[in-house]
């Protein structure tokens, strides 16, 4: 008899022994995480998870050993109350392992969050500004939006140029909540004849690069999200021909009335910050998709982020690695168009939204009319919060997302642009591909559907391995290149 008791609390013993000691184990590696160590986020999720399902798999064996036993005893006709009672203690080993199983899921979502929060160290926002008292509408949102209890986690920095006093006095009227930053330098740039009716893209380089210094060099900062803000019509004296031609450069741009931020903003850069950090592939985050206009994105994919190899700017996020690159060659003009030279991205990725989380309204300003109504004011903002920093992020890693992306892209049916558009596809709400082999079709195409169809160094917005993803008549479409496609054609403009 005392045998059985013996084996039936050995059972249980060891039941209980295999969660503790996995609840030990993931809670000393939280604290060292909590301390900072954290070299490779997206692997060590993946790891945790890989622990999870471990146990999960013990518990099930330990359930169908319990279950085993159990029948035993029954056979035996066990009917001492004692006994009946030391297997209610077997009974309830699988409930034991349950819940500590639940625990450990707890524990991996709590861990997902202590890589992400407590441990990630402060990321600024620098709002660049300048003449345009309407500034307070961004920085409304701004402080609006961030999360109570992380200030000290997301700072907000308001750099401005031009010196306009009433701009700087509303910057001031906000206090401890944003720290104001004041470019005095007002040196006339050289410019030749040509330059000089650019010369507002010139008087942003200028003011940008000052910025981040300020944030990296002087404040020591490791990450950064930018958020380009106002600037008045006086600034920029440019022909609205002139401007069309070189529209591609409106994300350094963007001389607007408001910049709007949606609500999960810092929320989505809190998330993919570790991405950004552990996967080298990985250039820049952004909030913004150059194609998010209502007619060619997914309402119900909030949650849905690509990689891009284009730059999209407006609401990006940045490492300190890569200002060290940049900072010494940074250029006297057309940022971000530089930005999207190879000799500058390296062949590396920004991750993007499906939806965008910042946008821009209102058209006063170097004769934005015109392309405000055509394009900008139709970029939907996202209005239904997603919990990113409770996600699993690890399907942007290069590696895993080029093998499943590519793989949902290629298999797809391919379709000609008039079945399309007139939505004579194959049955069942399957995604479709549509190809391109030369930029005149990709214009075509791209115009037909309502998609930006310029290039920059040969990248169409939003792509990534020439593939353009976008939602059309209530279905994914792929725009892509042949499966035999390499690299971009620095010459496609």
């Amino acid at each position: 008899m005392r045998g059985k008791r013996f084996l039936f609390r050995a059972v249980a013993l060891v039941a209980c022994v295999i969660v503790c000691t996995s609840l030990i184990y993931l809670w000393t590696e939280r604290e060292l995480s909590s301390k900072g160590n954290f070299p490779n986020p997206p692997g060590r999720l993946q790891e945790l998870d890989r622990q999870l399902k471990a146990l999960e798999e013990d518990a099930a064996k330990q359930r169908r050993e319990s279950q085993r036993l159990l029948h035993m005893l029954t056979q035996f006709g066990l009917k001492n109350l004692e006994i009946k009672r030391e297997i209610s203690i077997v009974a309830a080993v699988p409930d034991v392992l349950e819940a500590g199983v639940q625990g450990l899921q707890v524990l991996v979502n709590s861990e997902k969050s202590v890589l992400i929060g407590s441990s990630a160290p402060p990321i600024p926002i620098v709002v660049i500004a300048c003449n345009r008292p309407s500034v307070s509408r961004a920085l409304d949102r701004l402080i609006e939006f961030r999360p109570k209890g992380l200030e000290d986690q997301f700072p907000i920095y308001v750099s401005q140029d031009c010196g306009h006093v009433e701009t700087a006095e509303i910057i001031r009227g906000y206090g401890s909540q944003v720290i104001h930053l004041e470019f005095t330098d007002r040196t006339p740039i050289p410019l030749d004849k040509k330059e000089l009716k650019w010369k507002g893209y010139y008087l942003i380089s200028r003011h940008y690069k000052w910025a981040l210094q300020q944030v990296f060099n002087k404040y020591n900062h490791s990450a950064v999200i930018i958020v380009e803000g106002q600037f008045h019509s006086k600034l920029f004296v440019l022909p609205f021909c002139d401007f069309i031609a070189e529209m591609t450069s409106f994300s350094n741009f963007l001389p607007q009335d408001d910049l709007e931020v949606a609500a999960d903003f810092y929320d989505y850069f809190l998330a993919t910050y570790p991405l950004l950090l552990g996967d080298k592939s990985l250039f820049c985050v952004s909030a913004w998709n150059d194609n998010g206009k209502k007619n060619l994105i997914d309402d119900n994919a909030a949650d849905l982020l690509y990689r891009s190899d284009f730059f999209p700017g407006l609401g990006w996020m940045m490492t300190r690695d890569i200002w060290m690159e940049l900072e010494e060659k940074w250029p006297r003009g057309y940022w971000d168009d530089w930005i999207r030279q190879p000799e500058q991205r390296k062949g590396r990725a920004c991750i993007r939204p499906e939806i965008s989380r910042t946008c821009t309204f209102g058209k006063k300003g170097v004769s934005l009319g015109q392309f405000f109504d055509k394009h900008l004011k139709f970029i939907v903002l996202n209005s239904h919060p997603v919990p990113f920093t409770h996600m699993d992020l690890s399907y942007l890693v290069r590696e895993r997302y080029d093998r499943e992306f590519l793989d949902a892209v290629y298999r797809s049916p391919v379709v000609d642009l008039d079945s399309l558009r007139h939505n004579k596809l194959p049955e069942g709400n399957i995604p479709v591909r549509i190809v391109y082999n030369s930029r005149p079709v990709f214009k075509r195409i791209a115009k037909a559907l309502g998609l930006m169809d310029d290039f920059k160094s040969g990248v169409p917005r939003t792509a990534y391995r020439g593939v353009i993803s976008l939602f059309f008549n209530s279905r994914r479409v792929y725009v892509s290149p042949p499966p035999s496609w390499r690299s971009y054609d620095p010459a496609w403009t």
